[in-house]
């Protein structure tokens, strides 16, 4: 019964995570356009501008280059984590366990190294309204993913 009930609960992380997972990417990816887009300008000599950074990014403030690209390193392993944990949940064994649980630690240090980023990009204050959405979704990211971690690997101690 509560093998179940785990079970349940991590499908219902796992579909949440995934979901949460492919927003950080979504607003991850607009911010890269818009840095690619709204970024330094190379002069016609093809020379750089003194104080060029190849993660400068215009809207945010000195941790946005830093937040969006551990965000979108954090987004891609989180959802092929994700995807790894439905062959886990479709069998719930012992067997499935190793690949999922290590594919979703990697993913869950990925994301607090974003969350990381995204508390200082906090305390420097100056930055817009969806990289504050994806700041909220990496620190949610953060807790739900151990939670995730740890209803997985309750199916070792039920067998």
């Amino acid at each position: 019964m509560a093998n179940t009930q785990l079970k349940s609960v991590a499908t219902l992380l796992l579909l949440l995570n995934f979901c949460m997972y492919v927003i950080v990417l979504g607003i991850g990816g607009w911010a890269v356009n818009r840095a690619i887009d709204h970024g330094f300008e190379i002069g016609p000599g093809l020379e750089l501008p003194a104080h060029f950074s190849p993660i400068h990014f215009p809207m945010g403030n000195a941790a946005t280059g830093f937040f969006v690209t551990f965000a979108l390193i954090a987004g891609v392993v989180g959802a092929a984590s994700a995807i790894s944990g439905v062959n886990h949940v479709r069998s719930w064994t012992t067997d499935s366990l190793p690949a999922a649980a290590t594919a979703a630690t990697i993913a869950w240090t990925l994301t607090l190294l974003a969350m990381g980023f995204a508390c200082k990009e906090i305390e420097l204050h100056i930055r817009n309204a969806r990289l504050r959405t994806m700041e909220a979704f990496l620190i949610i990211l953060s807790a739900t993913q151990l939670i995730y971690i740890a209803a997985i690997h309750s199916v070792g101690s039920r067998r």
